[in-house]
Order: structure tokens, then C-alpha cells, then sequence
């Protein structure tokens, strides 16, 4: 019983190993090549020092955009077969969809999980955010700036909730499969700290206008500067 269990055992990883070489296989090579570049782009950036370390951390990264993916195609190629499934009332469709949606939503969470997990293995927190505003071009620490220049009497408690917002803005676009979707989750949260801030008094409209008309004086000057 014993040699049973361990012969199936072995089999069942054969055909893991097997499964995952084919599909692997099947991997459009220019799809590839670009995940590893933007996987390298971001890991340059954190100046690691340890060729080793460069490569394990590049090719977790990798894997993840590539994970993430085949998630998301799979989804909307389900999506699209319901769509097109003409024998099923608009109301089923859209229960399928919901459906299909949630599923990728739950294995997308479990791979974000074990995606932060692994680069824990090889990065300490701070790089590890680093990682995260790469995957995420920066936007956080832009707009974290954006309101710090534009409200400058922001209190220690306002910064926290807007910092807070974008962080949690940022884990969800990580997790998004285009540049439209990243921004759009910043966006989402953006409008959520705006509602915030109304709320705690200030008029958004004038304090935009206002901060766009000092950017606008700063840079005036410093191109005047550099004429002199």
C-alpha cells in the first residue's frame, strides 16, 4: 500500500512537472522577453548589489506578471463565450459573469499573497514597496506629493488617511492587468480622499486652481533662471 502511494504520488508530479513545461512552452516568447525587461526595469531600480539576488528577485517578479495573466485572459475569454451564448437571458449572463469575475478575484488574491510572500524571502520591507511602486509607476509617492504641494496645512491625521487610501489603492492596481486599470484604482481612491477632504472643509476646486497657478509661477521663474 505503501510503494502504491508513493508510485502515485511520483506520477501526480510527473505530471505537474509535465503540465507546467507545456505550458511554458506555449508561452508567446516576445510576451517573455517583455515581462523579464519590465521585471528587470523595476529590480535595476533597488540597487541590490547581488547579481544573485537581482536575478531571483527579476524572475519572481516575472512570474507574477505572467501569473497574473493567465488569471485575467482566462477570465475574460470565459466572459466572452457568455456573452457571445445567445441561449442564455441577459440576467443569467450577467450571474455567470459575476460569478467567473469572483473566482479570478479569489485566485488573483491567493497569488498576490504568495507573490509578497516570496519576495519577502528576498527583500526587506522597504524594498519590497519599492517593488511595489515600480509595478505601479510611481504613482503613490507622486500624488502623496501632489497633495502635501497643493494643501501645504494638511494635518498629521489628514496625511494618514490619504496615505493609507493610496497604499490600499496601490495592492489592488499591483493587481491589475493594464496601465488603464492601475490608474484607474488610483483614480477610484483619489475621488474617495477628495470626498475626504470636502468633508474636512477645504473647497478642492479652489485649492486646485490655485496650486496649478503656483506651479505654473514656479516654473516661469525657474526657466527664467536658467536664462540668466
Amino acid at each position: 500500500m505503501m510503494l502504491i502511494k508513493k508510485i502515485n504520488i511520483g506520477l501526480l508530479s510527473v505530471l505537474f512537472t509535465f503540465s507546467t513545461l507545456n505550458a511554458q512552452q506555449h508561452l508567446d516568447p516576445e510576451y517573455v522577453k517583455v515581462t523579464n525587461e519590465r521585471a528587470a526595469k523595476i529590480v535595476a531600480k533597488l540597487d541590490l548589489k547581488n547579481e544573485a539576488k537581482e536575478k531571483a528577485v527579476s524572475n519572481i517578479i516575472a512570474q507574477q506578471f505572467r501569473d497574473l495573466t493567465e488569471i485575467q485572459d482566462g477570465r475574460d475569454a470565459e466572459i466572452k463565450k457568455v456573452k457571445e451564448d445567445t441561449s442564455l437571458a441577459k440576467e443569467d449572463q450577467n450571474k455567470k459573469i459575476d460569478k467567473l469575475k469572483s473566482k479570478a478575484d479569489e485566485s488573483i488574491a491567493k497569488l498576490h499573497k504568495s507573490y509578497i510572500k516570496k519576495l519577502g524571502k528576498e527583500l526587506s520591507e522597504d524594498k519590497i514597496t519599492e517593488v511595489k511602486d515600480g509595478m505601479t509607476y510611481g504613482v503613490l509617492p507622486i500624488t502623496v506629493a501632489g497633495y502635501n504641494d497643493m494643501l501645504p496645512n494638511l494635518t498629521a491625521e489628514q496625511k494618514d488617511y490619504i496615505y493609507k487610501a493610496l497604499v490600499e489603492a496601490r495592492e489592488h492596481a499591483m493587481d491589475a492587468g493594464s496601465s488603464k486599470e492601475k490608474h484607474g484604482w488610483f483614480g477610484k481612491y483619489k475621488g474617495r480622499i477628495n470626498n475626504y477632504l470636502s468633508k474636512q472643509g477645504y473647497d478642492l476646486n479652489k485649492e486646485s486652481k490655485d496650486w496649478h497657478e503656483r506651479v505654473e509661477a514656479r516654473e516661469k521663474a525657474k526657466k527664467e533662471g536658467q536664462k540668466e
